[in-house]
């Protein structure tokens, strides 16, 4: 394991979130799901269910998913003070969110050829097999919902870890400066989307016990096929959720427009200052970083702007420049005494 010294002087960027107990939870859902995966994809080759194998395999893009986003985790938490991160590892998990959507995105186009060629298909189905499968996906299903759900709901309030609490100051007009935040019920997109994946999940299961009974008793055998490419679009819709917004943050464009609103209202309400150039973007699940460039007749110290800014809970890394504008003042504004 690499080792990152600082000088007492320096500051981390380290914006990843410690919460041990959730990766424990999403280990034990990973082992529940991957035993479920095997168990339903066997039984519905075996058992001629193309419901009771989509379900299957949704679970196996589960299984992915959750893979990649601990091994994210894992890794963001290892090299979160790696200098070679110019502003850390928090965005790692979204990278790896971005992966699992791909690779989920791949799985549901299979998953749809597949039922579309059991529609043509004469499959004999072994119901009473194919149910009672099904039936323990589904409390799987349940088990691990209720284990992602405790650990969505804490992850809204954990501890942030970040080391940022220096009392150096620089000698110049570009500064870093690095509050103590509240923190903001954000959730992480990787783990809500793993949440909501589980209760997909639930949902084909229940799915599929409907189709495998309606197609035992009422001899709707198209049933099966149809709720495998169900399970496809549910997947489908879900890939493209969480491209969607892992790409936001991976792009920098996932901070409201009324965030930087407020920002610069804040700033250009004291004095004559107005701002020149300003970036705000998001480095970790509940940290934002931004950079500012203050224009004015009457500059004040970099910490002065820093504190028109203390009460943005997000605001974990803020960089200020302060330009000193030459040209008469359009506003006559009192010195402190």
């Amino acid at each position: 394991m690499h080792i990152y010294k600082l000088q007492q002087w320096q500051h981390t960027h380290h914006f990843t979130v410690a919460d041990r107990q959730g990766e424990r939870n999403t280990g034990i859902v990973i082992g529940l799901t991957f035993s479920m995966m095997l168990i339903e994809i066997v039984a519905g080759l075996s058992f001629g269910s193309m419901a009771l194998l989509a379900d299957g395999w949704h679970m196996g893009t589960h299984v992915a998913a959750l893979g990649i986003t601990m091994f994210a985790y894992r890794y963001a938490r290892r090299h979160a003070h790696n200098p070679r991160y110019s502003f850390g590892t928090g965005k790692v998990g979204e990278l790896g969110g971005f992966a699992s959507a791909v690779a989920l995105a791949v799985v549901a186009l299979l998953m749809a050829v597949e039922s579309l060629q059991r529609f043509f298909g004469d499959v004999a189905i072994q119901f009473h097999e194919a149910i009672a499968v099904a039936i323990v996906g589904l409390i799987v299903n349940l088990i691990s919902a209720f284990l992602l759900r405790d650990h969505h709901h804490h992850s809204s309030h954990h501890t942030i870890a970040h080391g940022h609490n220096h009392d150096h100051d620089h000698d110049h007009d570009h500064q870093h400066h690095h509050p103590t935040p509240s923190v903001p019920h954000h959730h992480d997109h990787n783990l809500r989307a793993a949440y909501l994946h589980v209760l997909a999940d639930a949902l084909t299961s229940l799915l599929a016990i409907i189709a495998l009974t309606a197609g035992m008793f009422l001899g709707w055998v198209w049933l099966d096929a149809a709720m495998g490419i169900f399970g496809a679009v549910v997947i489908t819709r879900w890939s493209y959720g969480l491209l969607r917004d892992t790409s936001r943050v991976l792009l920098d464009s996932d901070v409201d427009l009324s965030t930087v609103a407020a920002i610069r209202t804040a700033i250009e309400a004291d004095a004559d200052n107005r701002l020149a150039d300003l970036h705000v973007w998001r480095v970790g699940p509940q940290h934002l970083a931004a950079i500012l460039t203050v224009v004015t007749h009457y500059p004040q110290p970099p910490d002065h702007y820093k504190a028109l800014l203390a009460h943005f809970a997000e605001l974990s890394h803020i960089s200020v420049e302060v330009e000193h504008c030459t040209d008469p003042p359009c506003l006559t504004v009192p010195h402190p005494a």
